[in-house]
């Protein structure tokens, strides 16, 4: 996944992240910090959001299962993956991968996995804190294999 698909996956369902929420189009628009306008046209699927507005709305509305059904469980971290690249640093305690993940490796107190709809990699310790983030296969099996030395 790159940002011009996210773009794209989030600009088709704008619509029902909105309403999910219950809000109308003003409000959604001045959450968004975006002008109405420009909401309709995206609704109509007359133009994509911008990366802020893509942004923004992954960060405000990360718990929308249409959003957690499209990438994968957390929107937060498709979008961090993104911008950053790659996430390298034992950060947010997760659930260990119940729904969305498939696990691909497991040793000594790691384990490796893939989302299913995303298909980025994380590395997970036993007590469910992510360890890396990357959508690079290689690069990820490189972190797992200096993880699982020390």
């Amino acid at each position: 996944m790159n940002k011009e698909e996210l773009i794209k996956l989030v600009s088709d369902r704008l619509r029902l992240i909105r309403q999910e929420q219950g809000y109308s189009q003003d409000i959604m628009a001045e959450v968004l910090g975006t002008s109405k306008k420009t909401l309709v046209q995206i609704e109509k699927n007359r133009m994509l959001a911008s990366w802020t507005v893509t942004v923004a709305t992954c960060s405000l509305f990360s718990e929308s299962e249409v959003l957690q059904n499209v990438l994968g469980d957390e929107p937060l971290e498709v979008i961090k993956l993104l911008a950053h690249k790659k996430i390298e640093y034992r950060v947010d305690k997760t659930m260990g991968g119940k729904v969305w993940w498939k696990e691909i490796e497991s040793k000594g107190r790691y384990v490796l996995q893939q989302n299913v709809i995303s298909q980025h990699y994380r590395i997970l310790d036993a007590d469910h804190f992510r360890w890396y983030s990357s959508f690079d296969r290689d690069e990820t099996m490189k972190r797992f294999g200096e993880l699982i030395q020390n």
